[in-house]
């Protein structure tokens, strides 16, 4: 009777170990797959988290070259910055314009990302036939301003 329950408690322990030693395992190697914001990942720097951890948006480490008629450097309209950011190609082809919440969630973020002049940057989202928002990251204001401005861009893209 005595070597059953020595054997049972053996085995009991045995199970409780190796049960431990697999979470252990497991949580450590899911937690440094998750991505943080501010760490380089997927061809630029995380800036958003959604609540699994799993899945973000990342902006490009630089603005967006290249420059509107008109513009000095760095500076495009609208139109012609929509157009730059979707052709933005860092080792991925799939960057575009952020929207108006997206480009506040960089804002909030920007020291994390780095690289981000105090100026405005420009928003996908539209706010009738002749305005679009953008940011001011200077004062993180957002208002709507002519799509014949011109402003910065940061190309985003998300996993």
């Amino acid at each position: 009777m005595k070597l059953i329950a020595k054997t049972s408690v053996a085995r009991l322990w045995m199970i409780f170990l190796l049960t431990g030693m697999i979470l252990v395992s497991v949580s450590g190697r899911s937690s440094a797959a998750e991505p943080k914001i501010g760490e380089s990942y997927g061809g630029g720097v995380v800036f958003y988290l959604d609540g699994t951890g799993q899945h973000g948006l990342i902006a490009a480490k630089k603005d967006v070259t290249g420059h509107s008629e008109g513009k000095e450097e760095g500076v495009l309209n609208w139109y012609d910055a929509k157009v730059a950011a979707n052709a933005f190609v860092d080792g991925y082809s799939d960057w575009f314009l952020p929207n108006k919440e997206q480009l506040n969630q960089l804002y909030v973020n920007r020291n994390a990302v780095g690289n981000m002049i105090d100026t405005y940057y420009w928003s996908s989202s539209e706010s009738d036939a002749n305005n679009a928002w953008v940011h001011n990251f200077s004062s993180g204001q957002q208002l709507a301003g002519s799509k014949a401005n011109g402003s910065c861009v940061r190309a985003v893209r998300a996993f």
